[in-house]
């Protein structure tokens, strides 16, 4: 497996190779090529290795998929369907495209073909939605790339090259596919950096999933299921994946998205990744007003950075009221500010033992009407369990220091709320802050002992959070450290009476000079 240097020194290529590609156009934009490409090389080879291993578990170790015609191969198209997912021909094969890209004048057609291809490949089986659209945003005629189909074609030739010169297989990897999915979640952060708040809304930093992972897992060996309902590009599900799931082959990931781009994103996401398609169920649509999964609640785990502020039908769906997810607080969060209907969402579907770490706009912890009337809710109900203040600026596009609020049903151990400061826990990294390993271990820390620590936690009552107007700012109940220097008053007056005899020696020695000069002067 490669090492830490070797993948930032093949990232840090990557990027340079990727930001070289697209010219004049648009980073944002040109990213659907870049990632797009390095899907199609990962879904061929993985196809290409699946076949080998059944082979040579024949006894055939010498066979190659990429050789035989596409006659032969037709013969397990049905079975690699069934197991994999999708199918893809000999001829279809990245592999085999790129050896002639730029020599084919007709490019762009036949990545058409190519993708409608394995596309409709799964049309009629259980992988269908899994794999209907993945390819939708690699436009192959946009103007954009080229204002002639012979200079789209020479640039689709240079991106596939690239792409398939990239060091990603067992030179940085011998034993697992990971360096497809580090390499895909490294280009998509650097994607969302350089273009700010637009990238950002579907990116959550590394760290901060990490973390939700650890605080939606703590404790709870048997989770079976993860949930997040506005899974962005998947970070938040895949964290699960690289901890959880390696203790948990079978574990369940489940998502929707509203955003069409950006629901690709996270089905290519889970598939770099090699979870299977009977694995994951990512959904697009819209959450608050059309769930999909409420059949396939409760989940031991939910994760989520929802979108902060959203603006949302609240009271003028008069049918909202009485849907069973917002019915119980009696109110429904402002039209101005959904955050608190994800919360809610969240507290439907998650399990009697399970634990959702959710990412909130700090201002839904203490604004007034009917936010605070669903806080009351909560609180009332026993179902928070602990409020994490975080530093500012973890997040792209957004400097405010956001929050995390972890929920339960009915596995709290008492009726109070943690209260955790973690806003001075950080690192700078050029403009942004960043969350090192031993800051999620601090805040895992406090999380586990759940006790009082000056300046770090405090473990706050119930009832005494109703009492304060159901406030669940970390910084109402965790006291500041005054950092400024303690003055000690008793030595600062004996300094000043020291340096006001030495003034006055100092005066009397000047007038006895002065009266020399004047006595020798007459």
């Amino acid at each position: 497996m490669a090492t830490t240097k070797e993948r930032a020194e093949l990232h840090k290529t990557i990027w340079k190779i990727a930001n070289d590609l697209r010219g004049a156009i648009d980073g944002w934009n040109f990213k659907a090529y870049v990632l797009g490409s390095i899907f199609y090389r990962f879904i061929s080879e993985n196809i290409c290795d699946y076949i080998h291993q059944l082979m040579k578990d024949a006894g055939e170790p010498d066979f190659d998929y990429a050789s035989i015609s596409d006659e032969m191969a037709e013969n397990i198209r049905q079975k690699m369907v069934q197991e994999k997912g999708y199918f893809i021909l000999p001829s279809q094969l990245f592999q085999n495209v790129v050896k002639n890209a730029d020599k084919d004048d007709n490019l762009n057609e036949t990545l058409s073909k190519i993708f409608s291809s394995i596309e409709a490949s799964a049309q009629g089986t259980e992988s269908e939605d899994d794999l209907r659209g993945l390819f939708s945003d690699f436009l192959v005629d946009n103007a954009e790339i080229g204002n002639t189909v012979i200079k789209r074609n020479q640039l689709l030739a240079k991106v596939l090259k690239t792409v398939g010169e990239m060091e990603l297989g067992s030179k940085y990897n011998d034993t697992d596919n990971d360096t497809f999915g580090d390499t895909y979640e490294f280009l998509m952060q650097m994607y969302a950096s350089a273009a700010g708040k637009s990238g950002g809304e579907f990116f959550t930093p590394q760290q901060v999933s990490e973390l939700l992972a650890k605080l939606a897992s703590y404790n709870n060996p048997n989770i079976q299921k993860v949930y997040d309902p506005a899974c962005g590009s998947g970070s938040l599900l895949l964290k699960f994946a690289k901890t959880v799931g390696k203790k948990n082959p079978d574990l369940k990931y489940f998502g929707q998205e509203i955003n069409p781009t950006t629901y690709n994103l996270c089905r290519i996401n889970m598939f770099l990744h090699n979870i299977n398609y009977d694995n994951f169920d990512i959904r697009l649509e819209d959450t608050l007003l059309h769930p999909q999964h409420m059949m396939d609640a409760p989940f031991d785990a939910i994760v989520s950075n929802p979108p902060y502020s959203l603006k949302w039908e609240g009271k003028d769906n008069t049918i909202l009221i009485n849907d069973e997810r917002y019915a119980p607080a009696g109110v429904l969060a402002p039209k101005s500010a959904a955050d608190l209907a994800f919360t809610m969402h969240m507290l439907w579907h998650l399990s009697e033992r399970g634990t959702a770490a959710i990412v909130e706009f700090p201002g839904v912890l203490y604004r007034g009407g009917d936010e605070k009337k669903i806080r009351q809710y909560l609180i009332q109900h026993n179902n928070v369990d602990c409020v994490i203040q975080l530093p500012a600026n973890l997040f792209f596009g957004v400097g405010i220091a956001t929050c995390i609020i972890v929920l339960k049903k009915s596995a709290k151990v008492d009726s109070s709320v943690l209260f955790i400061d973690a806003s001075k826990l950080f690192v700078k990294d050029g403009n942004k802050n960043l969350l090192l390993d031993e800051h999620l271990d601090k805040m895992m820390e406090l999380y586990a002992n759940r006790q009082d620590v000056d300046y770090l936690a405090k473990l706050v009552k119930n009832d005494d959070i109703l009492e304060n107007d159901c406030n669940l700012s970390v910084s109402s109940y965790v006291e500041q450290e005054d950092t400024r220097e303690v003055i000690d008053i008793k030595e600062v007056n004996a300094k000043l009476e020291k340096l006001i005899a030495e003034g006055n020696e100092l005066n009397q020695k000047i007038d006895t000079i002065i009266k020399e000069l004047e006595n020798e002067g007459e």
